[in-house]
């Protein structure tokens, strides 16, 4: 019998000690979507020993809009995958540090298997269309 989505998101919250502090619920219309918090993700990320590498693709002359790609590896897996901000997705005065954030949660939940049970990461609850 194969595991349920939610006993694999219970066995993976516990196999990564994530407590509830760790986690947040975003509603989106009739449902709610976990979000993983920054805590979390360094949890998940020390744990499942994934690395991280970063190329910024691009970023414009006023930090404004950038675009990195994170290069995550986890034993013999490895997955590329972007984070970008712009004005209408990010406020904060550190674009690079948002984009970069977002570009390595990505890359960790997909390597842990979470982004794939509709799991995300507070950074991306901005692109979100609610």
């Amino acid at each position: 019998m194969s595991e349920s989505k939610n006993d694999r998101l219970r066995r993976l919250f516990e196999e990564n000690d994530l407590i509830a502090e760790d986690t947040m619920k975003l509603k989106m219309g009739g449902k709610q979507i976990p979000i993983i918090l920054r805590t979390g993700i360094d949890k998940i990320q020390a744990k499942q020993k994934i690395k991280v590498s970063y190329d910024i693709l691009y970023h414009s002359d006023d930090l404004k809009r950038c675009v990195i790609k994170a290069t995550g590896i986890k034993g013999n897996q490895s997955i590329e995958t972007f984070g970008e901000v712009n004005e209408k997705n990010c406020k904060s005065d550190y674009p690079i540090s948002i984009c970069e954030k977002r570009a390595m949660a990505r890359a960790v939940l997909k390597l842990a298997g979470f982004y794939e049970l509709g799991v995300y990461s507070e950074g991306e609850m901005d692109g979100l269309d609610r």
